[in-house]
C-alpha cells in the first residue's frame, strides 16, 4: 500500500494506523502527487491512500493519471473544511476512487487515529474492487444542462416512487442513473447514499446540474412530489410517512444505525413498501454489505418491483448480491441500463407497456 499526503505528520500517523492491522503493509509513502506517481510505477502497490487537497499536483489530478496510466483501488483521505473541499471530493469518486474517509479535524488531523476503524473498513473494501467495472467509468462524464427557469407542469403529490439504495461506488453509480431519467419520470425519486454530513449536500448539488429532474437534500416534513429526487442527508435515516391530507411527506430520523449505517436504505424501502406498494421500484446499486436486501423483500410483497445492478458494473457486489439472493429481481441490469429499466417499469405499472 502507498500512502500520499503532504503532510510528514500524516504520513507517519496514516502508516501507522494501516501497518497496526495485520490485513495490511505499508511499502511506502509520498509527498505529493507527482511523487505518488513516481513511487506507484517504482512500488506497483495494490491500493493508495491519497490526500485530496495538495500542492503542486492534487488528489484529484493525480487520481486522474491512476485510474488512466496504472488503474488500482483508490481511497481518498478528505478535509474537506469547505463546500469547495467536498465538492473536490466528489469528483474524485466520480473519477474512479473507492471510496473516502473524512479527516475528522482538517488537513492535519491530530486525533485521525479516532476514525482508524473507518480508515481500515475502506480499505478491506478497496481490496474487493471490481477494477473492470471502475475503468468503464473513471473519466469525466457530465456536462450540466440547461435548466428552464420555471418547470413546465408544477408538481403534484407523488403516486408513484423509486427508492434507490448505494453505498461504496455509489456517487459515480447515481451520476450514470439519476441525469438519465426524463424530465416526466411521473414518478417521486428518494436515495439513500451510505455517506457523512456535509457530502450529501454536495452530491445533491451536482446531481441537480447533471439531471432534468429536481435534486435536493431531504427536508422533514416536506411533501413528496412526483418528478423529484430526494436524497437523505447523511446521518439522518430517511423514511415515507402519510401527511394526513392522502399525499405523503418526507420524515428524518437519528434512531440508530441499521447495518453499522446512517442513513440507511431498509427503513426508506419499508416505508416505501407501505405507501406505494404496487407503485414502487426498488434499486439496489453498488455497495458492501446487505443493506437494501430485506427492504427490497418487502417491496416485493406488497407488489412493487425490483432492480438490481449487475456484478460486471458494480464497484462492489455485496449489496447488489445481497439483495438478489434475499429478495430477487425483476431486472438484473448493468449501470447503463438502470435508468431505462427504472422507466420501463414504471410504464408497464401503468399499462403503458
Amino acid at each position: 500500500m502507498l500512502v500520499v499526503d503532504d503532510s510528514a505528520f500524516m504520513r507517519r500517523l496514516i502508516t501507522q494506523i494501516i501497518d497496526g492491522s495485520p490485513d495490511f503493509r505499508v511499502v511506502g509513502t509520498a509527498r505529493n502527487g507527482l511523487d505518488a506517481l513516481r513511487q506507484i510505477h517504482a512500488l506497483d502497490p495494490c491500493i493508495v491512500t491519497l490526500d485530496v487537497e495538495m500542492p503542486e499536483l492534487d488528489g484529484l489530478q493525480t487520481l486522474g493519471y491512476i485510474m488512466s496510466e496504472t488503474p488500482r483501488a483508490v481511497v481518498m483521505l478528505s478535509a474537506a473544511a469547505t463546500d469547495g473541499g467536498a465538492d473536490l471530493t466528489l469528483r474524485c469518486l466520480e473519477l474512479g476512487a473507492v471510496d473516502f474517509v473524512r479527516k475528522s479535524s482538517g488537513p492535519i488531523s491530530l486525533d485521525l487515529a479516532t476514525i482508524s476503524g473507518t480508515l481500515l473498513d475502506a480499505l478491506r473494501a478497496a481490496t474487493q474492487v471490481n477494477l473492470t467495472g471502475v475503468q468503464a467509468l473513471a473519466r469525466p462524464r457530465f456536462v450540466a444542462p440547461a435548466r428552464p427557469a420555471v418547470p413546465a407542469v408544477l408538481p403534484t403529490g407523488a403516486t408513484a416512487a423509486v427508492a434507490i439504495a448505494s453505498s461504496t461506488g455509489g456517487p459515480r453509480a447515481l451520476a450514470e442513473v439519476i441525469p438519465n431519467l426524463p424530465a416526466d419520470l411521473e414518478a417521486a425519486v428518494l436515495v439513500v447514499q451510505h455517506m457523512p454530513a456535509g457530502f450529501t449536500r454536495s452530491l445533491a448539488a451536482r446531481l441537480h446540474l447533471m439531471s432534468k429532474l429536481g435534486v435536493a437534500e431531504a427536508i422533514d416534513g416536506e411533501a413528496i412530489r412526483t418528478n423529484r429526487v430526494y436524497l437523505a442527508p447523511g446521518g439522518s435515516h430517511m423514511s415515507v410517512a402519510a401527511d394526513g391530507q392522502g399525499g405523503t411527506r418526507i420524515v428524518l430520523d437519528q434512531n440508530p444505525p441499521v447495518w453499522g449505517v446512517r442513513p440507511a436504505a431498509d427503513p426508506l424501502f419499508n416505508s416505501v413498501a407501505h405507501h406505494f406498494g404496487r407503485a414502487a421500484v426498488g434499486v439496489v446499486l453498488t455497495g458492501m454489505g446487505r443493506d437494501g436486501a430485506e427492504g427490497l423483500r418487502r417491496m416485493r410483497e406488497r407488489g412493487g418491483m425490483a432492480v438490481v445492478q449487475d456484478r460486471a458494473t458494480s464497484t462492489i457486489y455485496g449489496m447488489p448480491q445481497a439483495a438478489l439472493q434475499r429478495a430477487g429481481a425483476d431486472r438484473e441490469l448493468p449501470l447503463s441500463g438502470i435508468a431505462p429499466g427504472i422507466v420501463s417499469l414504471l410504464a408497464a405499472r401503468r399499462g403503458l407497456a
